[in-house]
């Protein structure tokens, strides 16, 4: 057997996606606790764009490979066989980098069974987003049944998974901002969103608290930060929460914001990463994940929603497809 593999590289270190290209390198060697996975498919994040620019702070235990999700099946192990797994079993994980490969080499905490009812490429775009959506409605939003909930971005493969799991666990109303009549159409028609605002056209936060009747929303998921926090605040409803997931809209405030809300609505912002976290905060979002929604694979309630296909070799045009901001849903990489 081979001990080098195909992965992704990029030229130079840093660069656009036309500098992404299929190098030849070591295979990695699992050590104890780890799993090595052949990969049959990866998925795309918004962070692997940053990455590849040289604009991400990368954890240290995270190789030089991008890409954090995929599926594949289990090679081989680096210790003892675990109880929960074999050689062979068909899985779907999270990883702290390395997955734009043949192989990777992962905690066995953070991998899953494949439910037979997904495909390879539907199970590859679960870890990252339905977790990171698990992560910001249940564990930092602390979620009940009958709350509101606003998700900006909502046509990402983030909010869409926070979606369909607000949807499931009772939420009173959901609300998204978006880009597009076309997104505004598939949140509303296809996911069921109690209503999505185009940020292009319309004043979001105005139009929320029309349609809250002035009470505004329990939960927002954020992925813009700068120029999105005085709405936040503004439609946030008394003990309100804001989740802050990314800084899309810049990490500095325009001069004017005004604060007043946080105090007088008792209002909690906080921010959160889940690639930066440890294993055992990984594990607990991975036993979330199984809990909240893994069933609900099973049995059809939930959908992986999956853009666009490609082939790894054709890598820069996966890229430049997300970079494009007209996806709605995953975009993911086969593994021949």
């Amino acid at each position: 057997m081979s001990d080098t593999m195909r992965a992704i590289a990029v030229k130079g270190g840093k660069g656009p996606a036309t500098s992404l290209y299929v190098d030849q390198i070591a295979k990695p060697v699992p050590a104890p606790g780890q799993a090595l996975v052949k990969l049959r498919a990866f998925g795309l994040n918004r962070m692997d764009l940053l990455q590849r620019e040289g604009n991400y702070p990368v954890p240290p235990q995270a190789p030089v490979t991008m890409g954090v999700e995929f599926s594949g099946t289990i090679d081989s192990f680096g210790g003892d066989t675990p109880p929960d797994f074999k050689v062979g079993d068909a899985v779907l994980g999270l990883a702290y980098g390395g997955a734009y490969a043949e192989y990777i080499a992962v905690s066995t905490k953070m991998l899953l069974h494949k439910p037979k009812e997904l495909s390879w490429e539907e199970a590859a775009g679960v870890p990252e987003t339905w977790i990171t959506a698990s992560q910001a409605l249940f564990l930092i939003g602390e979620f009940k049944a009958g709350q509101s909930v606003l998700w900006h971005a909502g046509a990402s493969s983030v909010s869409i998974s926070g979606i369909q799991l607000a949807k499931a666990e009772g939420a009173k109303a959901i609300y998204a901002t978006v880009g597009s009549q076309e997104k505004i159409d598939f949140l509303e028609k296809e996911l069921g969103v109690t209503k999505a605002f185009n940020y292009h056209t319309q004043d979001w936060a105005a139009e929320i608290q029309k349609a809250t009747g002035g009470a505004g929303v329990d939960l927002t998921v954020d992925f813009i930060g700068a120029t999105y926090f005085q709405g936040n605040l503004d439609v946030a409803a008394r003990d309100g929460r804001v989740v802050m997931l990314g800084l899309m809209g810049g990490g500095k405030l325009p001069d004017g914001v005004n604060i007043a809300p946080l105090l007088f609505k008792r209002v909690r912002v906080e921010g959160s990463t889940l690639r930066s976290r440890d294993e055992e905060y990984q594990r607990r979002l991975r036993d979330t994940l199984v809990e909240h929604a893994l069933p609900k694979f099973c049995d059809g309630t939930f959908r992986v929603f999956v853009e666009k296909v490609f082939p790894m070799e054709q890598i820069v045009a996966a890229h430049q497809l997300l970079e494009s901001n007209t996806s709605k849903g995953k975009i993911i990489c086969v593994v021949e």
